[in-house]
């Protein structure tokens, strides 16, 4: 499987252990190219970034993000989207993205509640099943939010702040939450940004500990197994 990384300290994370040694990373930020859909193998992950999903001045990469997205979520691949790459997701396939939305940066540890259909996604239905009282812990860290989706999209999963935290369009997944976010990594977003108290994030990730290490096996290992059924060696 391919995994497309837009930024440096935007990295698989945690995820890189649940889906094994069959990743290959392409560095978009460090010049290499955006594969096409035949060179992508039995699976596709586009991870986020600091750039908008419109970016292309910034990120001369966006465009052909956009359309292997659009080609692979129609192409029967399974596909995951997180923050950015959802994001990307979601223009490529005629949705929108509100750049700066008007309610703010979601950063820190958030709850993640399903709605009808969530439970018999392919990737999400273990998270779902592990819920507590149906809210799932999660990184967050954006300031840009999909608006609308894509039409036919299935919407999937909301947070008090932001409607749209996943969302299914054909084989494709997107999730707006960071589930590859260890500790290290999400202080480090934190930091960086002027608007976040990073002590309370701090304080968040440790308090959720075990619930966001339950979320990154239950999607990396439900994602892995879509991908080990399209080719299992």
């Amino acid at each position: 499987m391919t995994v497309l990384q837009h930024s440096a300290d935007v990295p698989l994370g945690l995820l890189g252990a649940a889906l094994g040694d069959r990743v290959r990373l392409v560095r978009l930020d460090l010049g290499e190219p955006v594969p096409p859909l035949d060179a992508v193998g039995a699976g596709l992950v586009v991870l986020g970034g600091h750039m908008s999903a419109y970016d292309d001045d910034v990120a001369p990469w966006l465009p052909a993000t956009r359309a292997l997205l659009a080609d692979a979520a129609t192409g029967g691949v399974p596909t995951l989207g997180i923050c950015l790459g959802a994001q990307l997701l979601a223009v490529a396939c005629g949705g929108t993205v509100a750049v700066a939305a008007p309610p703010g940066r979601e950063a820190g540890v958030i709850g993640v509640r399903w709605r009808a259909g969530a439970s018999s996604d392919p990737v999400l239905g273990p998270v779902v099943a592990a819920a507590r009282d149906g809210v799932t812990s999660a990184v967050s860290m954006h300031a840009d939010a999909v608006s609308e989706l894509p039409p036919g999209a299935s919407w999937l999963g909301w947070s008090e702040q932001y409607p749209y935290q996943a969302f299914r369009v054909g084989s494709a997944l997107g999730v707006q939450f960071h589930p590859e976010a260890g500790k290290s990594i999400a202080l480090g977003w934190a930091r960086v940004h002027d608007d976040v108290d990073t002590h309370a994030v701090d304080e968040q990730l440790t308090a959720a500990g075990a619930d966001l290490a339950t979320l990154v096996i239950g999607l990396g290992r439900a994602f892995a197994a879509q991908v080990d059924a399209v080719d299992p060696g």
